[in-house]
């Protein structure tokens, strides 16, 4: 009996933290994304694009989510940076230019001490991406980390809502 009320116990406690847990990520109907992939046999395939973006999500929240505060994202729609050259390869570059912006579509709720401070569906992206300084050498999704860094310091860090 003792065991059963401890498994009990153990389950709801479980549960209870799941249901708190400071930061959730969702990668929703990937297959379906503009841009994850490589559909020309050159970049990224779709399980290194989302396990690089996940990393990214993951660090960003990790440095930006205070104490009693809890994000849901899920990610609805991704085009990368660039465009695939055909035929490259599966570690070739993509192709950057000023027309090729980052752009992912995210829904998201931030939460703190379990009340909904912000909720919203937008689109992050960067017309400007390319002005950034780069030193040294490039990083795979480095143009979708500097968006979502500025997008997780105005969102989660200073809680400003969307424009529009």
């Amino acid at each position: 009996m003792r065991r059963v009320l401890a498994a009990s116990l153990l389950l709801c406690l479980a549960q209870a933290a799941s249901a708190e847990a400071p930061f959730a990520l969702r990668f929703v109907a990937p297959e379906r994304y503009t841009d994850a992939e490589s559909r020309l046999g050159s970049g990224p395939t779709l399980r290194a694009t989302i396990g690089g973006l996940d990393r990214i999500f993951r660090e960003l929240a990790g440095r930006t989510l205070q104490p009693g505060q809890s994000l849901t994202v899920d990610v609805l729609d991704v085009d990368l940076a660039g465009t695939d050259l055909p035929g490259a390869g599966p570690t070739a570059p993509r192709l950057v230019t000023d027309v090729t912006p980052p752009r992912l579509r995210l829904r998201y709720a931030l939460r703190e001490r379990g009340r909904l401070v912000l909720e919203a569906e937008e689109t992050v992206t960067d017309i400007n991406f390319l002005l950034r300084a780069r030193p040294g050498g490039q990083s795979a999704l480095a143009y979708e980390r500097d968006i979502l860094a500025d997008w997780f310091t105005a969102r989660i860090g200073r809680r400003e809502p969307p424009r529009g």
